[in-house]
């Protein structure tokens, strides 16, 4: 997909927690604990095959993303820069009435941002299609 497309070993759900972030400010998680990564989840009323429906619907209609991971209560897609093709790692573990998130640039210091306006874009678009 990009120019740094292997994914890091630490993906995925781990005694029902995403990792939490590393030092630097390219992540956001909603399980981190530290402000500087935490956002908050996503919030729905639904069951988790419903809500996992509407999210993989936004995770689909957003540029650049494939989804690599699914399965009842997990999803991780790829999102790839368009300038640089720098890959970004997006998970989400859906519970009851809630859905984490962890959204992690692969490289680099800084993201300028970037992940935490993707999560705050994907639950705009999530919140819009929740009835």
């Amino acid at each position: 997909m990009g120019r740094n497309s292997t994914p890091p070993a630490n993906l995925g759900v781990k005694n029902g927690r995403l990792t939490p972030c590393p030092a630097s400010p390219n992540c956001v998680c909603s399980q981190d604990t530290d402000p500087a990564h935490s956002i908050a989840p996503l919030p729905h009323a639904k069951s988790a095959a419903n809500a996992m429906a509407i999210l993989k619907q936004v995770v689909l209609r957003q540029k650049r993303a494939t989804i690599i991971t699914e399965t009842n209560t997990y999803l991780h897609a790829e999102f790839c820069s368009a300038l640089f093709r720098f890959v970004d790692d997006v998970e989400f573990l859906v519970e009851d009435n809630i859905i984490h998130v962890r959204s992690a640039s692969r490289v680099g210091h800084s993201d300028l941002g970037v992940n935490r306006k993707r999560i705050e874009t994907i639950r705009r678009q999530f919140a819009a299609l929740l009835p």
